[in-house]
């Protein structure tokens, strides 16, 4: 599966469990149903997947963690929060840029629509 075939997925499996659950619940029960709704699809998902920093020739578990990571390529992110904030964002490109993927999503379920909290993030040079 590509990774356009893959964002596609993402994008249509947190629009149905949006669309079951509404806005309103925490992070960690939206991140547990999104990864059964990936699941449910066949693809491969990690959750609360460790992300290292690489720094000056050394490895440093600085307690960074992916909320999910889509067949080995996408990077999400979820909140559940009031509104997003650029500090959201950063937090997406810095994990592009550690985990050396191009593409993450930003996903705020605590939206009335889910596009209004949806966002495509891309890493344009990952070393």
């Amino acid at each position: 599966m590509n990774i356009e075939e893959v964002a596609k997925q993402v994008v249509d499996a947190a629009y149905t469990v949006h669309v079951e659950l509404g806005p309103g619940l925490l992070e960690s029960t939206y991140e547990a149903c999104l990864e059964h709704e990936l699941r449910e699809r066949g693809l491969n998902v990690q959750r609360q997947l460790e992300q290292p920093v690489h720094y000056k020739g050394i490895t440093i578990n600085a307690g960074y963690r992916l909320d999910l990571l889509v067949e080995e390529g996408v990077v999400v992110e979820l909140k559940s929060v009031e509104q997003l904030l650029p500090i959201h964002q950063a937090q997406v490109l810095t994990y592009l840029k550690l985990s050396g993927k191009e593409l993450g999503f930003l996903i705020n379920f605590n939206v009335p629509l889910l596009k209004q909290g949806l966002r495509r993030l891309i890493q344009s040079s990952t070393k």
